[in-house]
């Protein structure tokens, strides 16, 4: 902690004296925080957030132990020839931990590097793909280059490392929903009112778009008009006319927060700003304060949450992974959607939990087990590597098809929170939080997970190579293949 306090008062030019005075702090003290001889207190932190306007997650060993996990994928994955030149050669976990305490900017930059890296490998191999279907039978000597996943990786990077949550739009959306007069109102009447405000303010009409139109959003601006699918349910419909507003009447503060020096390209920033666009319109549907209230009330259940406010499972989860705003932020969730390819199209952290990039994720996971069981709640105490444990609730959730014979869409949902928290929650009634037996072993994807002796892996763990004197079985599932 002491580290972070320097970097952060060498980041803003302020000599160990003038920092100590800005806090209401003697010298010799503030020496002693960052020499790691004093514990860094709440009144401390809560006093650099005032000044600075940093979270006071930014001193939580979450930060940090969520580093040291990519961290340990990057060394996991990296060749050996890459740090020593021989095969004994790798990084240990002490170096890591090192790494991440005490120089977490060359953490996030190797972290950075293996992303590109894995990108560009990726990219290779899906043109070689290309090139191969397209075989000899070359139409035009061309193949099309798939778009490049690096600003989609950068913008989840971005709402990673603020835990999903934006305390300024938060508090702007709380605002809208009092002035909009929108506190208090059922589900129901929700909707009208958003669709007043745009009418009223904006000169936009609400339209409904064909049934068998696949976008859910669609606005003209040379008609003033805005287009919703009618297969959503109204808590849906209002969230998209909340998306919309962001755009129009906090367009300035969206530009601002997407406007960070370190994004590499124009698209991250868009990607980001739509984003930022739609947690404006989740805190407005679903107010920080009241959810949150809501939510410790009924003891954090999906189903009775969602038909109190009049939303979706999925969006439920979503919100909750997002409130982590001091004081009495709610428990730190870990929110995860999948389809049954195992392709991740959402996932976010508040906490410490780290999703892997490399390999896919564990098949003994309960989000996956969600497909055979549609539409049912599934509880899991798994796991992980590094000893933690986590309390995971999964549940499928479907998208109506736009017609008879039109695939409909289908994906796995899952919140997790760890299991110090896990007493909290409704779904932790009737498990055993300290039996150390209990819980199923689980990892981040088999090309990273250490646990050589699992009956579901389906590839070799790439942090070790397989010696000439070792037992072949130990890799029996792909070794009979």
């Amino acid at each position: 902690m002491g580290m972070r306090l320097r970097r952060l008062r060498e980041e803003h030019n302020l000599t160990q004296a003038a920092l100590a005075r800005t806090l209401g702090l003697s010298a010799s003290y503030l020496n002693q925080l960052e020499q790691n001889h004093r514990p860094l207190t709440m009144p401390v932190l809560l006093r650099l957030g005032e000044v600075f306007g940093v979270d006071a997650q930014a001193f939580s060993d979450d930060e940090e132990a969520r580093m040291v996990a990519a961290l340990r994928e990057v060394a996991a994955t990296m060749p050996a020839s890459a740090v020593g030149g021989h095969d004994d050669a790798r990084i240990s976990l002490a170096e890591i931990r090192e790494i991440a305490a005490s120089m977490p900017a060359v953490g996030r930059a190797l972290i950075q590097l293996h992303r590109r890296h894995r990108e560009a490998v990726d990219r290779l191999e899906t043109v070689a793909d290309l090139s191969d279907r397209a075989g000899d039978a070359e139409q035009d000597g061309r193949v099309t280059m798939p778009m490049r996943a690096q600003p989609y990786e950068e913008a989840r990077d971005f709402f990673f490392t603020h835990h999903n949550h934006f305390a300024e739009l938060d508090g702007q959306a709380e605002q809208c929903h009092a002035a909009w007069g929108l506190t208090g109102l059922p589900p129901a009447e929700v909707l009208p009112k958003l669709a007043q405000r745009l009418r009223e303010r904006h000169g936009i009409t609400l339209v409904l778009l064909p049934p068998d139109t696949e976008v859910r959003r669609r606005f003209d601006p040379a008609t003033r008009q805005l287009a919703v699918s009618p297969l959503l349910e109204p808590g849906q419909q209002a969230f998209q006319l909340a998306v919309q507003l962001a755009f129009l009447e906090c367009g300035d503060t969206l530009d601002r927060m997407a406007d960070a020096p370190r994004f590499s390209a124009e698209p991250v920033r868009r990607l980001v700003r739509v984003g930022l666009a739609n947690h404006f319109a989740a805190a407005l549907i679903l107010p920080a304060g009241r959810f949150l209230a809501t939510a410790k009330t009924l003891r954090y259940d999906i189903d009775r949450l969602a038909a109190q406010f009049g939303v979706s499972f999925e969006t439920v989860c979503h919100r909750l992974s997002t409130m982590q705003r001091p004081p009495g932020q709610g428990v730190p969730f870990f929110f995860i959607r999948v389809d049954r390819a195992g392709n991740v199209s959402k996932r976010q952290s508040a906490a410490h939990f780290h999703f892997s990039r490399v390999g896919g994720t564990c098949p003994l996971w309960n989000v996956y087990e969600a497909f055979s069981h549609p539409g049912r709640i599934l509880r899991q105490l798994a796991r992980m590597p590094d000893g933690r444990t986590y309390l995971w609730v999964a549940r499928t959730v479907a998208r109506p098809s736009t017609g008879f014979g039109q695939p409909s869409q289908t994906f796995a949902v899952a919140l997790g929170c760890d299991v110090a928290d896990a007493h909290r929650l409704i779904y932790a009634k009737g498990l055993d939080l300290t039996d150390p037996d209990v819980p199923t072993p689980i990892g981040m994807g088999c090309r990273v997970c250490e646990r050589l002796a699992c009956p579901q892996r389906a590839f070799p763990y790439v942090g070790r190579e397989l010696q000439a004197n070792e037992n072949v079985s130990a890799f029996a599932p792909y070794a009979v293949g």
